[in-house]
């Protein structure tokens, strides 16, 4: 289960191994727990929102009162919209079969990661949203600051602090929210001076929550890993984490050796 700590990891930690910035920023938009009465309130104002209709052309139907986490944090949504994901719509026609209350408890899923996974399906993306910059031809997160893996950027988990993105990309699996998975893949890495221990952290959350078959989020870390070569190994953590093995192991070995024959081959001879 998630804690809400907001301890800082001290250790190793690298930033221009990365392909942008963010900056850390409030965002009032499905952030914090609400009543029922006030979710509903949000949701109308969602609906009226220039953005709100980029996932769901029309907003209807019932309000779903959500309960999430082992602290039972009240969210609310259209029927409509929640339904987008196969997973809800099993949800609420097995849960409305069986009771009049409509209302779906989460109890083993985190509010932050729940809060944005609502907030993409009003919004089509999730603070700090995705930018592309013509000029520069590259993709950025809103602000273009520095999130330097504070609570915008990362959720803690019992085995550290995992990066929001790669957390949203499991959750996204779960969900069987396709898009979403694209667009957190896309903002994988856009955060600037994370923790090699977070790095490592989040990519052993990753083989943990994708299927052997999802090898995308996978790739990224070891790709990231390689790019960063020079920072892991001077890094306590990753020798105590290579010597703990496991399959994240072996696979940034192939990788690295991938990489040596791709570099021999380019080579002149």
């Amino acid at each position: 289960m998630f804690s809400s700590s907001r301890t800082r990891y001290q250790s190793d930690s690298f930033s221009k191994h990365r392909a942008g910035k963010s900056k850390s920023k409030k965002n009032s938009s499905f952030r914090d727990p609400v009543s029922t009465r006030k979710a509903e309130k949000l949701v109308q104002q969602a609906q009226s929102s220039p953005q709100s209709n980029q996932t769901s052309p029309t907003l209807g139907g019932a309000i779903i009162t959500l309960s999430i986490g082992r602290e039972q944090r009240l969210f609310a949504a259209h029927e409509d919209v929640l339904c987008h994901s196969p997973f809800f719509q099993s949800a609420c026609r097995d849960t409305f079969f069986q009771t009049s209350n409509k209302r779906i408890d989460l109890p083993d899923e985190e509010p932050e990661v729940f809060s944005s996974v609502l907030e993409y399906l009003y919004k089509g993306d999730y603070y700090p949203k995705l930018e592309y910059d013509k000029r520069k031809n590259s993709w950025n997160l809103e602000d273009g600051g520095n999130g330097n893996g504070t609570a915008e950027s990362v959720i803690y988990t019992p085995s550290g602090p995992v990066l929001k993105d790669t957390v949203l990309y499991c959750a996204a699996e779960k969900y069987s929210l396709p898009e979403l998975k694209r667009l957190a893949l896309r903002k994988q890495g856009l955060q600037s001076g994370i923790q090699c221990s977070t790095i490592l952290t989040s990519a052993r959350y990753a083989y943990a929550n994708t299927p052997d078959n999802d090898s995308k989020l996978r790739a990224h870390y070891l790709a990231l890993i390689i790019r960063a070569r020079h920072t892991f190994k001077r890094s306590g953590t990753m020798q105590n984490e290579m010597e703990a093995g496991g399959k994240l192991f072996f696979d940034l070995f192939v990788a690295m050796v991938n990489h040596m024959d791709d570099l021999s081959r380019k080579s002149p001879r």
